[in-house]
């Protein structure tokens, strides 16, 4: 166990576990249903959690400091329906202006709660809880019970989440999973190599002793709620590309499974550990199990919910009791190691 441990860190071992247990899944579900192990399933599950893999990516930028963002599921409704009005009344928008609206007004909403939890020192949970309410207020208000209709969207629109970008027999490589995928490379690649990854690590970690350190602690707290309602934005427009038609229940229910996808993934929901692969293979393996659970026993919402819940009290026990002492483990070999005299 010690050798292992010093080979690999508690965060990888989470993520080849979670691997393992996609396989897991999926070899026990094409056992269970006919026709599982097709290019069928592999499109609806890659089409189904792009749009929760982008969210998660935010979420896991918030958590990492200790934060939580529950009005994410608000964002991606808000952004939606905003965006799909203008492009109902104005076909004439072009894609990159549309997904530039979809962004900034989640940056906006973002920011809303940033500076209210970074200077306004109030607690993430108490301001997104209120958010989450007032931002799906204000869209209900604004719609006026109207429906944004797929007919009336342009055609960029309706053709984006069939684009493809290769196939391979019944595989498709669509534009909107590739979209994810980029999304969640990029900001693993930031918490790697970049200042402000290492500083949300600290923050999350040690928010007392970062401050002492002279981190800019309430701006990396901010500009992380900020990206985090930009991201939420993007999964937003694609969100409205997926579906086309759009209510003012879009998005509801988002922000657990966006919770549940960086909890799962071995995000520390205290802070300080974690990573992006593994909030990208906790919303694999959730997605995965819902879709497969609907066709396999015709599980209903309320039960998704329910599996949903059990997941997240599973990863966070096993969190605080195995990873933890895996991570003391780690950390004990790693002063022995580095104690040793030099040869």
């Amino acid at each position: 166990m010690r050798a292992l441990t010093r080979a690999i860190r508690p965060e990888q071992l989470r993520e080849i576990t979670l691997a393992m247990l996609i396989v897991v899944v999926v070899l026990f579900f094409s056992s269970q249903i006919q026709g599982y192990l097709s290019g069928r399933t592999f499109n609806r599950v890659t089409t189904s959690v792009a749009i929760i893999a982008v969210v998660a990516v935010g979420q896991t930028l918030v958590v990492l400091t200790r934060n939580i963002d529950l009005s994410v599921g608000s964002i991606v409704g808000f952004s939606a329906y905003f965006v799909g009005t203008r492009l109902a009344n104005d076909n004439t928008i072009s894609p990159p202006a549309a997904i530039a609206m979809s962004i900034g007004l989640g940056a906006a909403m973002g920011a809303i709660n940033g500076a209210l939890v970074a200077y306004g020192r109030v607690p993430s949970i108490i301001v997104t809880l209120g958010t989450l309410a007032i931002f799906r207020t204000i869209l209900v208000d604004m719609s006026g019970a109207r429906t944004v209709v797929v007919d009336a969207l342009p055609q960029w629109l309706k053709d984006l989440p069939r684009t493809n970008l290769t196939q391979i027999g019944e595989v498709d490589l669509r534009l909107m999973f590739a979209l994810a995928v980029l999304v969640v490379l990029l900001f693993q690649l930031v918490l790697v190599y970049l200042r402000f990854g290492r500083q949300l690590y600290a923050i999350g970690s040690n928010p007392e002793a970062a401050r002492n350190a002279g981190l800019p602690v309430q701006r990396v707290v901010f500009i992380a709620f900020v990206l985090c309602g930009a991201l939420a934005g993007l999964a937003g427009f694609m969100f409205l590309a997926r579906f086309g038609t759009i209510t003012v229940v879009a998005g509801q229910g988002m922000e657990l499974q966006a919770v549940a996808a960086v909890v799962v993934g071995g995000v520390n929901i205290f802070g300080g550990s974690g990573s992006m692969i593994g909030a990208f293979l906790g919303a694999t393996l959730i997605d995965l199990l819902e879709q497969s659970l609907i066709r396999w026993l015709r599980v209903s919402e309320f039960w998704r919910d329910a599996l949903l819940g059990l997941l997240i009290l599973l990863a966070v026990a096993s969190d605080a009791i195995i990873l933890n002492r895996l991570r003391q483990v780690w950390a004990q070999d790693s002063m022995t190691t580095g104690s040793r005299p030099a040869k």
